[in-house]
């Protein structure tokens, strides 16, 4: 063959194009029924109420029947004789498996469409700890739900985050990207990282010289941090007690060797058995013991050292003579003074209080004695 005539190979989206799937392909329809059937939860009953019309209405041009289980909480999907895609059912069971992880309407219904596929990835199973797997859930959600966007605008997608489950819709490239990443957070790896690398595949796509080369080279490489972890003290101990020999250690002794060192194993069963109880018991016995022990403390009364106390009490009384400084002392001494004058004061008042009343008192005797005399 000559150049001329070489066909032009396929580009990288028209591999990946579906061909459409028409009635001219299959214009006898199918032989048989087929039917798919999916739970739902409580607090899905009430949406599903709403949009089931909308529901049958998206499938009737498929040629294919929907029911509503509201008593067995389900949802099931039939093909019926005019259907002619066999590939629809398949279609039509994710649509109701999604409707029942909490997608709205508008976006399961996009299914239905040839280019549009879907994945349901299980993401409990990756992280064991509860506390930590809604941790790393709230991560792949953001603050206020911005890194699910940036996922979803750069890999063409849309995201549905629901209890234990995430929910991909998108085309098979855009579903494979949002996959790696959802796995690699719940794996302990932040969205960020991997953010930032499609962020630069996206530029590099864009640059037609760069097409046949390696991007290696631009990509970030994150490498992983590992700190050490800080030994106990009983290891690091029990490292340097340890000497070296060279002879191996000595084998640990089976459950029989045991037995026959102590003579159990020549006994009966029965005689076995007994032993075995004797011994339960017995270590039953001094665990209630203890127990008991453990609860009378609390009914004790607190041991009162008297002359530990008085002790105590006379050397507070020690230091506290001793802090007095020259200051108080001198306070101390300034008041007595006052005291003293202020008593002197008083003295001096009351003498002459008394010296005034003798004076009053004599004068008035002089004067009746003259009055006396005058009358005679």
């Amino acid at each position: 063959m000559s150049q001329n005539n070489q066909t032009p190979l396929p580009t990288h989206e028209e591999r990946w194009k579906i061909q459409p799937f028409k009635r001219q392909d299959n214009p006898n329809g199918l032989l048989e029924e087929s039917s798919f059937a999916t739970l739902f939860p409580k607090y899905r009953e009430k949406y599903l109420r709403q949009v089931w019309p909308q529901v049958t209405r998206a499938l009737k041009p498929h040629g294919i029947r929907c029911e509503l289980n509201l008593i067995e909480g389900s949802m099931s999907v039939f093909t019926t004789k005019r259907t002619f895609d066999p590939y629809i059912i398949i279609r039509a069971r994710d649509v109701i498996k999604l409707l029942s992880r909490s997608v709205p309407l508008y976006q399961a219904v996009k299914l239905l469409r040839d280019d549009v596929e879907c994945d349901i990835i299980q993401t409990r199973t990756f992280v064991r700890n509860k506390e930590r797997f809604v941790k790393r859930r709230q991560r792949l959600i953001g603050p206020n739900g911005n890194t699910l966007k940036a996922i979803e605008i750069l890999t063409g997608t849309y995201l549905m985050v629901q209890g234990n489950t995430v929910s991909i819709i998108g085309n098979w490239k855009g579903i494979k990207e949002a996959r790696k990443i959802v796995i690699d957070t719940f794996k302990n790896v932040h969205p960020v990282y991997n953010i930032k690398e499609l962020m630069m595949v996206r530029e590099l796509e864009k640059d037609p010289m760069l097409k046949s080369e390696n991007w290696e080279r631009f990509l970030p490489q994150f490498r992983k941090r590992r700190k050490k972890r800080k030994k106990n003290r009983q290891e690091k101990e029990e490292k340097k007690k340890k000497k070296y020999t060279p002879f191996p250690p000595e084998p640990t002794p089976r459950k029989e060797d045991l037995m026959i060192e102590s003579g159990e194993w020549f006994l009966a069963e029965k005689q076995q058995k007994k032993i075995q109880l004797q011994k339960k018991k017995e270590k039953s016995a001094k665990n209630s013991y203890m127990r008991k022990l453990e609860k009378q403390k609390v009914f004790e009364p607190p041991v009162e050292n008297f002359e530990k106390e008085s002790k105590k009490k006379s050397k507070k009384s020690k230091k506290k003579s001793k802090k007095l400084s020259s200051k108080d002392t001198k306070k101390i001494i300034g008041n007595i003074k006052k005291l003293e004058k202020q008593n002197v004061q008083k003295k001096k008042s009351t003498k002459k209080s008394q010296n005034m009343k003798d004076y009053v008192a004599k004068n008035k005797n002089k004067n009746k004695k003259k009055n006396k005399n005058q009358m005679k």
